[in-house]
């Protein structure tokens, strides 16, 4: 191991700043009022982070610790989706699967959440995973892991962008069919109003990004007062099934060989509900104090969520008198079944704006997170046209770019439904599997950091302390057990239209990403760790 000096590795002393063209002198000392304006918000911890990590503040830090806890909470939205992403989950496990996989799901994500809260706090930074792994994996495995990462993250972030966006398009019809029963809903229909919410999305987050904060606190107390609505209206006027059928009946439709293999093939409903806490990492360079709001934002959304799920799962769970006739029903929504049980088509419709209007806030919010994931990993060249997609407009203070490409693949992904809803499926599956793998080698990277040189880890305000590797080892269990549930198909026996075809989505971008490292990114890409004070390479 030779250490490398700041002149070999374009790194100049803590406080200075490595990338002149950005609107600093050599000697790192910012152009006055562009300096005020482009940092405003910002504290010296800040500044002293983003020297470390050799970066730029280049994005205004208007995030505040409420409207960060807001952000991450709108954005995981687990109660609403749990509502209306439960299909798998009431197949393969039926009510008291559901229940007790999001137990045990909450509680195994917890050790995730925790490892990444931590590596958000040594290292905030909106390109996350990549740049962990960059940091704190082996020398000679830094720069292509986190190359794979930095390209599995965006490819998961850009998928679960697109669903957003469908999920809105696909409650408004099924709003639609409630009220005109013999409305049927096309591919082609639900496409357009995919395109239309992501249109409405682009100009919100590139012209109202200065307003976004606010926006998230107002959607934090929807949240909070739909949940209580929906819940009150459950235990007043819906029927009930019994206690011992609810947390006692479990359901194997999938036709799996054992309810125990059913149960893990539906638990995938649980995860998704628990998944995305890095979203606040992804905004660090937008959060004031970013070091310390970060982890707390992403401790107390998971906090928040998690209570307010398991209360919800119950009460709807409940309420699944028919398990057929929900699963049946017309719209493709269990949850819209349930709603009509106890109140009016009307009723029905007002219900269901409530989840609708809150998922079209997640999709807002993670088209932020989304955008500036891929903006951060292509300003460290890891993606093609990093130039343009890197770049910041420097009036609006947002990666205007990045949030245009990422609503450009959004509706680009939205096309394929217009030919076959099961492959825009197997795309949004994406989401998932490859968010799984980018938790598995970022938790062991700083595993491994942790036991081989524990001395090298960067002081942060907000550590695991000695139950760091305990907490890193189950985080990294869990999220590969994950990652190998989340390829199983819905059930048996399988055809091509049952087919979960995010295996060979994941296998070919694993494949796509490993072609332009070879031609393109080997020679382009250095990996954000080069950039890091202190930096030791091999």
């Amino acid at each position: 191991m030779a250490k490398y000096n700041s002149s070999e590795m374009g790194v100049l002393p803590l406080g200075k700043d490595v990338r002149p063209d950005s609107g600093t002198n050599v000697d790192g000392d910012f152009d006055g009022e562009e300096y005020h304006d482009s940092i405003r918000g910002h504290t010296r911890q800040d500044r002293d982070d983003m020297a470390r990590m050799g970066k730029v503040q280049e994005l205004r830090r208007n995030y505040r610790p409420l409207s960060a806890l807001a952000f991450t909470v709108i954005l995981q939205g687990t109660w609403e989706v749990l509502m209306t992403a439960t299909y798998q989950g009431l197949v393969d496990g039926g009510p008291a699967g559901l229940i007790w996989s999001f137990v045990w799901t909450w509680f195994g994500f917890s050790t995730v959440m925790l490892s990444l809260a931590e590596m958000a706090s040594m290292a905030p930074t909106a390109g996350g995973q990549y740049h962990w792994v960059s940091e704190f994996s082996p020398p000679s495995l830094q720069k292509p892991l986190s190359y794979f990462v930095g390209w599995m993250s965006t490819l998961s972030w850009q998928a679960g962008t697109a669903s957003g966006p469908f999920l809105v398009g696909t409650l408004i019809q099924a709003s639609a069919i409630v009220m005109y029963p013999d409305y049927a809903p096309t591919n082609w229909q639900g496409t357009l109003m995919v395109i239309a919410v992501t249109i409405l999305v682009w100009v919100m987050n590139v012209w109202g990004a200065k307003a976004m904060p606010i926006f998230q606190n107002v959607m934090l107390v929807v949240h909070v007062f739909g949940f209580l609505t929906i819940i009150i209206v459950f235990w007043v006027l819906s029927p009930r099934a019994s206690a011992e059928v609810t947390f006692t009946q479990f359901t194997n439709s999938g036709g799996w060989s054992s309810t125990g293999l059913a149960l893990m093939v539906g638990q995938l409903s649980a995860i998704y509900a628990c998944i995305c806490s890095d979203s606040a990492a992804h905004m660090a360079e937008e959060i004031k104090d970013a070091g310390k709001t970060v982890p707390r934002a992403m401790i107390g959304a998971y906090l928040m969520n998690g209570s307010l799920g398991i209360v919800f799962l119950i009460s709807y769970m409940f309420m699944i008198t028919d398990v057929d006739a929900a699963l049946n029903d017309a719209t493709g929504y269990p949850h819209i079944w349930v709603f009509s049980q106890a109140v009016s088509p009307g009723g029905v419709v007002a219900l269901n704006a409530i989840p609708t209007v809150l998922i079209f806030a997640g999709t807002l919010t993670y088209n932020l997170s989304t955008s500036r994931q891929t903006w951060a990993f292509a300003r460290d060249k890891g993606l093609p046209f990093s130039g343009w997609i890197g770049t910041v407009n420097k009036r609006l203070q947002t990666p205007a770019n990045s949030v245009t490409v990422t609503c450009l693949i959004t509706i680009a992904l939205s096309l394929i439904n217009i030919g076959s809803d099961v492959a825009f499926n197997a795309i949004i599956s994406l989401n998932v599997v490859s968010l799984m793998i980018t938790y598995v080698i970022s938790i062991g990277a700083v595993l491994y950091r942790r036991i081989k040189h524990p001395e090298l880890l960067p002081h942060c305000q907000w550590s695991l302390g000695r139950w760091g590797v305990p907490i890193n080892v189950c985080g990294v269990l869990y999220s590969f057990h994950a990652f190998f549930w989340c390829f199983w198909p819905e059930g048996t026996p399988v055809e091509p239209s049952t087919f979960n075809w995010a295996v060979v989505m994941f296998a070919g971008t694993g494949i796509l990403a490993l072609v332009d490292y070879v031609i393109r990114g080997r020679h382009h890409y250095k990996g954000p760790v080069v950039l890091v004070d202190g930096y030791k390479g091999e």
